[in-house]
């Protein structure tokens, strides 16, 4: 299709910069600090751009400027386009490992962070000295939002992630099974646990989500059993401990299971109910897709995770 330039020249492409800052802060007064632009300055091209599309784009509600239908049609269009400019007026070589200066920011579970995190600072130290890593903890069901405004570079989840759109890119990390650990002293028992020592213990059972139910009450449903969760937390940190202190048993992936196990003198036991692999994977923008530097972070982060797929 032909461009027609004369129609294209008499519009200012940095509106589109605006719009998508708009569209990340949800806020003129954010979106103007994210662009180096003053508040009146800003508003400004908010009216441009309702002007340029026929539409209000954002309207204000008790949580900030709320995008219409139409802005949100848009978005992720802005979002590839401009990453496609940013790519065309730089070059492709100008990121270097050992002499660039960025952060990226990461969002991942604290279980993710003990298995990668130690691995792919090193790999940051050693290749790339001026990269610094922020690790977030967010709710997998907020994090296709905090990809799309921009907010994380990039996410890693445990198991499947929300049903997202074309432009959100996942790649699989690694695969891995589920094992039980308990404290053979507090309970009485050595390995391998029985399935009918396995119903009768409490559990600790670790969930990102609300509520007492995993993939092992759906297992053990299936064959009209059911346990006790005498506990249930978000922070997979704090389980070895708890499971060490109380005659409790806990089923977790197998990777991180051993580390705890080493390191706190717990007993390891095949799961006595068939479960499903467990999967870890990471998801970006695809904006992000040409980025040089981005696509150096998703290389670390495939050889952090021990097993590149």
């Amino acid at each position: 299709m032909a461009i027609d330039h004369i129609n294209l020249s008499r519009i200012d492409l940095n509106l589109l910069v605006a719009f998508d800052a708009l569209l990340a802060e949800r806020s003129v007064t954010k979106a103007a600090a994210r662009v180096g632009l003053g508040q009146s300055a800003m508003s400004h091209n908010l009216a441009r751009l309702r002007q340029l599309f026929d539409d209000e784009l954002f309207v204000r509600s008790p949580e900030g400027m709320r995008p219409t239908p139409r802005a949100l049609a848009l978005a992720d269009r802005v979002r590839v386009t401009l990453s496609d400019i940013e790519a065309l007026v730089t070059r492709a070589d100008e990121f270097d490992p050992a002499n660039t200066e960025r952060t990226f920011r990461i969002a991942l579970p604290d279980s993710v962070e003990m298995l990668i995190g130690a691995k792919l600072l090193a790999i940051g130290c050693e290749e790339a000295p001026g990269i610094r890593f922020r690790f977030y903890s967010t709710d997998e069901r907020q994090l296709l939002d905090e990809i799309d405004a921009d907010n994380i570079d990039l996410g890693i989840g445990i198991g499947t992630f929300p049903d997202g759109q074309v432009h959100h890119k996942h790649r699989l990390l690694v695969s891995d099974t589920y094992l039980c650990m308990f404290n053979a002293k507090k309970v009485g028992l050595k390995p391998p646990i029985s399935l009918e020592d396995y119903v009768r213990l409490p559990h600790v059972l670790t969930s990102l989500r609300k509520g007492e139910r995993g993939v092992v009450d759906d297992a053990l449903e299936k064959i009209a059993l059911s346990r006790k969760v005498a506990l249930t937390t978000s922070r997979f940190v704090a389980v070895p401990f708890l499971v060490a202190g109380a005659p409790v048993v806990t089923t977790m992936h197998a990777r991180l299971a051993r580390i705890f196990a080493r390191e706190l003198g717990l007993v390891l036991s095949r799961v006595p109910v068939e479960l499903p692999e467990v999967t870890i994977s990471m998801l970006w923008h695809a904006s992000y897709d040409g980025d040089p530097g981005h696509e150096w972070l998703r290389k670390a982060i495939v050889r952090a995770s021990g097993k590149p797929r």
